[in-house]
């Protein structure tokens, strides 16, 4: 019942399986987290998106024409909708030329975030004793797995960068005189980290704040009933029911809003890195 109480135990990790290991940094209490119920989220979205997802995209319109024959048909018309969408507004105006190299990763961001923002607003915890282990959970109100995510994209941003503009962009590095390096320098590479940080924190605390949140209304429901009676408990289920619900709603809007800012966030910060000596090029010709 404490744990059904506490308004954090929905967004925090609770491990399932863990290993023993030397106290360190990142190991203050002796111990490595092999599986938690926020590792089965990701683990669960990964396999929902590659069983679904390659054979809704095989499924074709029966026609006469050739042409007709490669219209895809029921839901996956809506995901590639979704997909042009991503393709044509968020991708090609800051990745430019490189837009086919990186739409696949794009694509890939936005469905996994999403796809775990989903599975967290899922009820699963409501059978977690059947299990004996609190299984569910939103792996994306986990710091860990949104600063993984981030530094993911930092990869691509530093690796693409060194390997498609070469010295341009290391040069993006000092944009003003030489002299000035030793300031600007320390400043950019802030930035580079300041953007990751941006990517890592708002995810994790838009995703957290909305359950905290819906978890809050629902413990007063248990709170009045313990306190005051079933009588009261009941008239105030009512309104924090019809606020939870509508609460739900906003959470499943947040759910698709910050995995589409997740993504242009990241689809930005890669055309700022393999972008950067068109940038300098058209400053010159201005």
């Amino acid at each position: 019942m404490a744990a059904e109480s506490d308004p954090l135990s929905h967004v925090v990790q609770h491990p399932l399986v863990t290993v023993e290991a030397e106290p360190g940094l990142l190991t203050p209490s002796g111990e490595i987290t092999v599986m938690s119920d926020h590792i089965s989220m990701i683990i669960l979205a990964g396999l929902l998106l590659s069983l679904f997802f390659p054979p809704l995209f095989r499924r074709r319109r029966k026609a006469d024409s050739e042409v007709e024959g490669l219209v895809p048909k029921g839901f996956a018309n809506g995901i590639e909708a979704i997909c042009q969408y991503l393709r044509t507004e968020v991708a090609e105006p800051v990745l430019g030329p490189h837009t086919d190299r990186f739409i696949k990763y794009i694509w890939s961001v936005f469905f996994f975030v999403l796809t775990m923002n989903f599975l967290g607003l899922v009820p699963i915890g409501a059978i977690t004793p059947l299990f004996g282990a609190h299984i569910g959970g939103t792996a994306t109100a986990n710091i860990w797995v949104t600063a993984t995510l981030a530094l993911t994209t930092l990869v691509m941003m530093v690796f693409n960068g060194l390997r498609l503009g070469g010295w341009d962009y290391i040069k993006h590095f000092c944009p003003g005189p030489l002299w000035l390096a030793i300031v600007l320098v320390p400043v950019e590479i802030v930035g580079v980290f300041a953007k990751v940080f941006a990517l890592t924190v708002r995810l994790f605390a838009n995703m957290v704040a909305g359950h905290v949140m819906l978890a809050v209304l629902l413990s007063f429901i248990l709170g009045a009933g313990s306190a005051m009676g079933a009588g009261v408990g009941f008239g105030i289920a009512v309104p924090v029911v019809l606020g939870s619900v509508a609460l739900t709603m906003l959470e499943i809007f947040v759910a698709l809003l910050q995995a589409y800012i997740f993504t242009f966030l990241t689809a930005l910060f890669i055309g700022q890195s393999v972008n950067v000596h068109h940038d300098d090029h058209e400053e010159a010709h201005a």
